[in-house]
């Protein structure tokens, strides 16, 4: 009896098995394959920047404003906001809710407001030219 459900119990897990055996042989196995199948060239255009064909000029390093990342941080924020709206929504739209989840939601659109008028009292939202 006891054989019997240790031996079922041990049957459930062989897909596991392979699929862990798998899963850990697959990426070395990879990255041989792609060692030794792949073309080896010591051109010197090998090394250069790729610009649509053209020749390089210049170098790549360029110089971004900082404003440009603290603006990608206001618009991820503001993005977040939304990961928080929507669940609300639709739970609003189908179950009902109490006004007390209504007035919370309220704050926290108030908060974001509150955040929204900062960036634009500071100027973080204008463009650089």
């Amino acid at each position: 009896m006891i054989g019997d459900t240790m031996s079922g119990i041990i049957d459930s897990y062989i897909p596991v098995a392979i699929f862990l055996a798998v899963g850990l042989i697959m990426p070395p196995m990879t990255m041989f394959m792609v060692k030794q199948l792949s073309p080896r060239s010591k051109a010197a255009s090998k090394y250069t920047t790729y610009e649509s064909g053209s020749v390089p000029t210049g170098t790549a390093r360029i110089q971004f404003n900082v404003e440009y990342y603290l603006y990608a941080i206001a618009f991820v924020l503001f993005d977040i906001e939304v990961l928080f709206l929507y669940p609300w929504a639709t739970v609003y739209k189908g179950h009902g809710i109490t006004s007390i989840a209504v007035v919370e939601m309220f704050v926290f659109i108030f908060i974001l407001l509150f955040g929204y008028v900062y960036l634009w009292k500071k100027e973080a939202l204008t463009w650089v030219k």
